[in-house]
């Protein structure tokens, strides 16, 4: 039964803030994936590797850190939720993004990906039971809306075939964050990325192991790869779901309005791609549009996210 009792306005903008930490480790991960793959002319390490890559270096990275804070062992009722994120994060997300970086560069990406803030909202109302204002609804349509303008001009007024497997993306990424934050309600956000990262090993590291490059890859591809196995896979989700956690899901989806436009400035310096004025007009109308959203009702949050539920160490 859902419960009325309203989120305390301090764990909301803590959770505001860890969201956009989240957020900017997470809007370089494009140019960094990019910086990884390659173009289809000039290709470097395989999309598939660098899916299993990441995931497995951070699970290793993640076994050590769990024995390191001598974590508890994950109980049976969080498995569904874990691998549920873990298919959404570790394996959906990464992959068909990989494969999209191939065909299209990363602002083409960005935008497109914009979508995932609506995506996880929609997630998140359905799953947690929550019923967000009009208002709240309308902002985050309006900013969806104005990133596949942005889309359509950018794109000519048209999608490109790569632009499938990133709604597919988008999709992945929506139900990995959401089931992720179920989670991170009971147990310490860094510890739900290491035992989804974990859990997923002896999927990743075998494969990784499998698809380990043959033939040689400039330097600047494997630093792609280290950022995005170090900061996007394993960092940036401890402040991602414990931002989740302590402002709920609806509402810090919403900051993931700004991460397109965030890659793209970073695709600049990373990429040595061109920004125009329309890209910087629409990055300041999104943030406009966030923090008007911010203003609005998010809906009365499940009882599994209620404050006094949460760990004193994520509270």
């Amino acid at each position: 039964m859902e419960t009325s009792t309203p989120r305390p306005k301090s764990d909301e903008t803590r959770g505001l803030w860890f969201g956009l930490l989240g957020v900017v480790i997470f809007s370089m991960t494009l140019p960094m994936t990019r910086l990884a793959v390659g173009p289809v002319s000039d290709p470097q390490l395989a999309p598939l590797f660098v899916t299993a890559g990441r995931a497995a270096f951070a699970g290793l990275l993640s076994v050590l850190y769990l024995g390191f804070t001598h974590a508890p062992r994950v109980q049976r009722r969080h498995l569904p939720a874990l691998f549920t994120s873990a298919l959404g994060t570790v394996v959906g997300f990464p992959l068909f993004l990989s494969l999209a970086l191939r065909q299209v560069d990363a602002m083409h990406a960005a935008v497109v990906t914009g979508l995932m803030p609506l995506a996880t909202a929609i997630g998140a109302a359905i799953f947690f039971r929550q019923r967000p204002s009009n208002g709240f609804w309308v902002c985050a349509a309006l900013g969806c809306a104005m990133v596949l303008a942005f889309a359509a001009y950018r794109g000519g007024g048209h999608l490109a075939p790569a632009d499938g497997l990133l709604l597919i993306a988008v999709f992945f990424t929506a139900v990995g964050y959401v089931a992720g934050a179920r989670v991170a309600a009971e147990l310490p956000a860094e510890q739900v990325i290491c035992w989804v990262l974990v859990l997923s090993l002896p999927l990743t590291l075998p494969l990784m192991i499998a698809t380990w490059p043959a033939a040689p890859v400039r330097a600047s591809a494997w630093g792609g790869f280290t950022y995005v196995t170090l900061f996007s896979m394993w960092l940036g989700f401890f402040a991602w779901y414990r931002g989740l956690a302590l402002g709920g899901t609806v509402r810090v989806s919403q900051v993931q309005l700004v991460q397109p436009f965030l890659a793209l400035l970073f695709a600049v310096p990373v990429l040595g791609e061109t920004l125009d004025a329309v890209t910087v007009v629409f990055s300041l109308a999104v943030i406009a549009v966030v923090f008007v959203g911010k203003k609005m009702p998010a809906g009365a949050p499940s009882p599994v996210l209620q404050p006094a539920q949460l760990p004193k160490s994520v509270q």
